[in-house]
């Protein structure tokens, strides 16, 4: 974590004028095509769920916007960022654990199975994951939603952490696609970066 230099930013106004709103988050929610990338799973035994986990903060990390975070009134700078998720527990109420960025999605698949593992029998593994520099994520396996709203505490506007959302998988005619919701907080994030997001994730599922 590194000091950000606002006043040389090319976003000042833009950081300047939303930095006081008293909600700032704005949400946008859309499909992303996921055939490929079910499919690639498929093929090595990889977890989906984990695979959408690990395009979404590989994407975030190439995004300079989405390493930005407010830190005692101040914006600052992440290198990398982790990614927190809910996971359902065995009596329907759900916990949250933590992941690290890993350079492969062999690797995060990897990584995050022993975590997994780990909550399931009650092993909290300390991942040294600074909860300043993560990106908040939950999984709603059961619903392709259209939009969205978060749970949010009164002091969160003035850490900007995004939160991301992965909807049930559904086809469409051949086509197999999962809602995903960004919310973020717009002194630091425009819609210009989350449609950026969505691209670098699509781009990368076209890939493999």
């Amino acid at each position: 974590m590194k000091p950000f230099d606002t006043n040389s930013w090319y976003r000042k106004n833009q950081y300047e004028f939303f930095k006081n709103y008293q909600d700032p988050f704005f949400n946008i929610t859309s499909n992303i095509e996921v055939t490929n990338l079910y499919n690639f799973c498929k093929k090595h035994q990889l977890s989906f769920s984990l695979a959408c986990i690990y395009v979404a903060i590989k994407s975030a990390n190439e995004i300079e916007e989405f390493k930005l975070r407010l830190h005692n009134g101040q914006v600052v700078l992440f290198d990398k960022v982790n990614i927190g998720s809910t996971v359902l527990n065995d009596d329907q109420t759900f916990s949250f654990v933590d992941f690290k960025i890993q350079p492969t999605l062999f690797d995060f698949d990897k990584n995050g199975k022993i975590v997994l593992e780990d909550h399931k029998y009650g092993i909290k593994k300390l991942q040294n994951v600074d909860q300043l520099g993560i990106i908040h994520c939950s999984i709603i396996p059961w619903i392709s939603f259209t939009s969205f709203k978060h749970a949010r505490n009164g002091d969160e506007d003035g850490l900007a952490i995004p939160k991301i959302v992965f909807g049930k998988l559904f086809n469409e005619q051949e086509i197999k696609k999962i809602p995903f919701s960004v919310e973020v907080n717009h002194s630091l994030v425009d819609g210009f970066h989350v449609g950026l997001l969505f691209s670098k994730m699509q781009d990368y599922i076209n890939s493999l």
